[in-house]
């Protein structure tokens, strides 16, 4: 059993903040503990993630294998139905165009995805590329309409 009398302190201990550039008493004057020359040395610099000091990078020496898709990748926009309920009328179309002349999409796109959350009461017309499961049934709740491309 624990008892005032024999508790301990399982914290480290406090360690000062290192003061630099106050003297060459202090240890850390003059260059403040950077040396004397070198990119180091200077103000503004930062050591990269995997930068080896000139010597050539453990990374860059390992081989390359396998293929990604990353680069091909064709990501879709997402939008939420309380996003369509807060943007659309009823008997509107939902669209990659009208969505981009409301503001909601800039840039480019290759289609968007409608998610579920939120509600949806407008009767719409909903034209995208990709519908979860649950803004499916959502969707067929309120009574609106669902083109996908085949």
């Amino acid at each position: 059993m624990t008892s005032l009398n024999n508790l301990q302190n399982t914290h480290r201990p406090h360690k000062p903040r290192k003061r630099v550039g106050r003297g060459i008493g202090s240890g850390t004057g003059k260059t403040c503990g950077r040396g004397e020359k070198g990119m180091g040395s200077r103000s503004g610099s930062k050591r990269r993630l995997g930068y080896e000091g000139g010597q050539f990078r453990t990374f860059m020496k390992l081989p390359i294998r396998g293929f990604s898709n990353v680069r091909f990748q064709k990501r879709l926009d997402a939008i939420n139905l309380s996003q369509i309920e807060s943007l659309y009328e009823n008997g509107e179309t939902v669209s990659l165009d009208t969505l981009r002349d409301r503001g909601f999409l800039t840039g480019k796109s290759y289609g968007i995805k409608i998610l579920g959350n939120g509600e949806l009461t407008k009767k719409v017309i909903i034209e995208a590329e990709e519908v979860s499961d649950t803004a499916r049934e959502k969707i067929q709740q309120a009574g609106a309409t669902l083109n996908l491309p085949e």
